[in-house]
């Protein structure tokens, strides 16, 4: 344990010594595997899984990250028991209302946004998102984007559909049309439209249809780790990463 916390102190001084993603993108693969490994339910496994995720928002804002997207349900995911969406999403609901209590949501200033095909969740779930992206809407400091019912070929075939009822308006001119463009409208908002770094935990080496368009030239790193069992000095060692392979360092 103490050759443990040397070793951290250390990767943290060396992460910081360097430039520090502006835009991290975590999928947050392995709650399942995590509760059999531990002779727990599925939703145990989620549970563990959400209080990751409070850890590691904690850590990338002390770090100086400016934006967090974690993948949290996909739209492949409707196609579990009615029972773990059930767990799932009052899990979300839970987890959101942390945020909206949270002094430091205000304090650190996180502009919180849930992605995705909203209109697919239960409505006291949806009830509770527009809850908390009005009350963080005017944050500008940090960025946590929530991405449930997302597929990543979905949102860019919500961003062309939305340019071409444009066109259909007269609002558009199909010339006017480029990346920049489509990076508008995509879900989310500032440097949503580029991700530095793609973390992936469980074990899996794919992004499983997240963020294609704003993947294009980010870094992947894949650790075997399952998500509860995530670690700070894993989010350090995939920094570190992503600061050699930029050449950054």
């Amino acid at each position: 344990m103490i050759l443990h916390k040397i070793y951290e102190k250390k990767l943290l001084r060396t992460v910081k010594s360097g430039r520090i993603p502006e835009h991290i993108a975590i999928i947050m693969d392995g709650n399942r595997r995590f509760a059999r490994k531990k002779g727990l339910e599925p939703h145990e496994g989620h549970f563990f899984g959400s209080k990751k995720a409070e850890e590691v928002l904690e850590w990338c804002w002390e770090l100086g990250v400016k934006m967090l997207t974690l993948y949290a349900f996909s739209t492949e995911n409707f196609r579990r028991s009615e029972k773990e969406k059930r767990n799932i999403f009052q899990l979300l609901e839970q987890e959101l209302r942390r945020l909206l209590r949270d002094r430091r949501t205000y304090e650190r200033g996180v502009r919180v946004k849930v992605v995705g095909k909203k209109e697919f969740l239960p409505e006291n779930l949806r009830d509770t998102i527009k809850e908390v992206e009005e009350a963080t809407r005017n944050h500008r400091k940090h960025y946590l984007n929530v991405a449930v019912a997302y597929g990543g070929r979905q949102e860019i075939l919500d961003a062309v559909r939305a340019i071409l009822m444009k066109v259909k308006r007269g609002e558009v001119k199909p010339e006017q049309i480029d990346e920049r463009m489509l990076e508008e409208h995509l879900y989310g908002e500032g440097k949503y439209a580029k991700v530095d770094l793609i973390i992936r935990t469980g074990g899996e080496q794919r992004l499983s249809n997240f963020l294609p368009w704003q993947a294009v030239n980010s870094v992947a790193y894949f650790c075997d780790v399952y998500w509860p069992e995530f670690r700070k000095i894993d989010l350090l060692r995939a920094i570190r990463a992503w600061q050699y392979r930029t050449g950054v360092v």
